[in-house]
């Protein structure tokens, strides 16, 4: 089983982000550490100390705990929940809340083994652009500094297909990411998200995407670069060194079992699904009466399906045609069969090895892909 926790502070709201995350008040993060490990001890009971083998702390800005705070949470986590061999224990964190070396080695003492900064861009207007509250020279300072406390795999975070942005300026951002040595790299591409400050911008008519033309080099070229220089892609949006993915992102996109504790934090079990409340309050009061998963909804069979394909589809693995048939008890090529000559015509799809796979191009549309192989339409067996 994966373990997700959710961390729902940041210092201030990003231009573009949708993820749930609010500046705390006073004494919140104080109740919210009280809460999670309410959360702990309940799941821990309820699903008798279940193994882990993939540990994940997200948000918002993880780095916002203090040390204090993150040495209950990791105790709380080793009394509820037996940890798997070799297990992975990600933290993310924002260059600006982990510029100090003390805060990096107590992670690092606490069991972090890999650690994911939220860089976004080494250019001070993209930051600027994004709302980041750190700038170039602080991104670069976090990485060496990290670097130094010896992670055994660092990751950072990249967004491309920022206003104004051209192929060569996003180029640049890579190749600073490489020479900085890291062993993972994940590069987003931007999307304008409902609520968000870029949204607004943009229906005010004073916020311009750059040239699809443009991003489709960004992703290409981003990805032949990458891979030149031995980060083999293995997602649409991860790069990995040999033996540095991300085993939490792979489980998710694999379908595995996963429990997400905080609030907004998702969990799928056996084919159940439940978000936890958004609001401090209201999660309390669910974590306070055991309540947490009452909601749950069933996934049915066509769910299930749909989101196998779309998962499978976004790695470079791909789509196992025969673990297709075995939960539709269909054919995919029979069943899709020209529109799937189109796509390989297109050199936007690839099928061999009894594997479906989306080409770099395809991967670029893979939303338009998915939802044209499984329109709402669907029918039911």
């Amino acid at each position: 089983m994966l373990l997700y926790i959710h961390v729902p502070f940041c210092k201030r709201k990003c231009h573009y982000c949708a993820f749930h995350s609010v500046v705390p008040g006073q004494g919140e993060v104080r109740l919210y550490t009280d809460l999670l490990i309410k959360e702990m001890n309940h799941w821990g009971r309820k699903l008798g100390r279940p193994e882990i083998g993939t540990v994940h702390f997200g948000g918002g800005t993880p780095s916002l705990l203090t040390l204090p705070q993150l040495d209950q949470i990791v105790r709380a986590l080793r009394n509820n929940f037996a940890m798997g061999p070799n297990l992975e224990f990600s933290f993310e964190a924002n260059p600006e809340s982990a510029a100090d070396w003390t805060y990096l080695e107590g992670l690092r003492r606490l069991g972090v083994n890999r650690l994911s900064l939220g860089v976004q861009s080494f250019n001070d207007q993209d930051l600027k652009i994004l709302g980041r509250p750190h700038n170039a020279r602080e991104a670069e300072g976090a990485v060496h500094l990290a670097r130094s406390v010896g992670f055994p795999s660092l990751s950072l975070d990249l967004i491309w297909g920022l206003p104004g942005q051209m192929a060569h300026h996003w180029m640049t951002n890579l190749k600073k990411a490489v020479s900085l040595g890291l062993q993972h790299i994940s590069c987003y591409g931007l999307t304008i998200e409902p609520g968000t400050l870029l949204e607004r911008l943009e229906n005010e008519g004073t916020l311009v995407l750059a040239a699809e033309a443009e991003q489709q080099k960004m992703y290409v070229y981003g990805g032949e670069y990458l891979e030149s220089e031995g980060f083999l892609q293995y997602e649409i949006s991860n790069y990995a060194r040999m033996g540095f993915m991300s085993r939490h992102n792979t489980g998710y996109w694999e379908g595995k079992n996963y429990l997400g504790l905080g609030p907004a934090a998702v969990s799928t079990l056996s084919s159940r699904r439940w978000k936890n409340p958004e609001d401090l309050q209201q999660y309390a009061r669910a974590v306070t009466e055991g309540t947490l998963d009452q909601d749950s909804e069933i996934l049915d069979r066509e769910t299930r399906i749909r989101e196998m394909v779309m998962l499978r589809l976004r790695t470079t693995r791909g789509l196992r045609l025969a673990a297709y048939r075995k939960l539709t008890g269909r054919s995919l090529t029979q069943e899709h069969g020209p529109m799937l000559q189109a796509l390989r015509q297109g050199d936007l799809i690839r099928i061999s090895g009894g594997y479906l796979r989306l080409t770099r191009p395809g991967m670029l549309i893979s939303d338009t892909i998915i939802s044209n192989l499984f329109p709402d339409d669907t029918p039911q067996d």
